[in-house]
């Protein structure tokens, strides 16, 4: 069941919906990429935003520069190793990702219509202890 939503929620067409809903026309990769960033507080580095994302850090410095280029990222020195850099999330993609987010949790809200506030609490929590469980053991393999 969690694979079969997993694939309904992550197609491309469900991202193209929403996006066009919320008026974004940022791609489905550099929008998580912006909820990973926000996630960690608005700045990370370029290593610490690929562990999160479960993908190799070059992947990410690419990504990164073309958010830059549309203003939805800044990189900034980092003030403990000049050697490194990091990337915050700009005014503009806190307002993207705002849009798309809100798009996101009304179709959430109509989709749990019905349902009553302690049963979504424990959804929650499950989705939670699986997306952590995840994370740790898949994601520093």
């Amino acid at each position: 069941m969690l694979a079969t939503l997993s694939y309904l929620l992550t197609r491309s067409r469900a991202h193209e919906r929403q996006a066009a809903q919320a008026g974004v026309t940022a791609a489905r990769s550099d929008l998580w990429l912006l909820m990973a960033l926000e996630d960690s507080g608005g700045v990370s580095r370029v290593g610490d935003l690929a562990a999160l994302l479960m993908v190799e850090p070059p992947h990410v410095t690419r990504q990164i520069s073309q958010l830059e280029s549309q203003d939805l990222v800044a990189r900034t020195p980092d003030s403990l190793d000049r050697r490194a850099r990091k990337v915050a999330i700009t005014p503009h993609g806190k307002a993207i990702l705002n849009r798309l987010q809100k798009t996101s949790q009304a179709g959430l809200h109509e989709a749990l219509a019905g349902f009553d506030d302690a049963d979504i609490a424990t959804t929650v929590a499950v989705l939670n202890h699986l997306v952590a469980y995840a994370r740790e053991k898949h994601g520093r393999a």
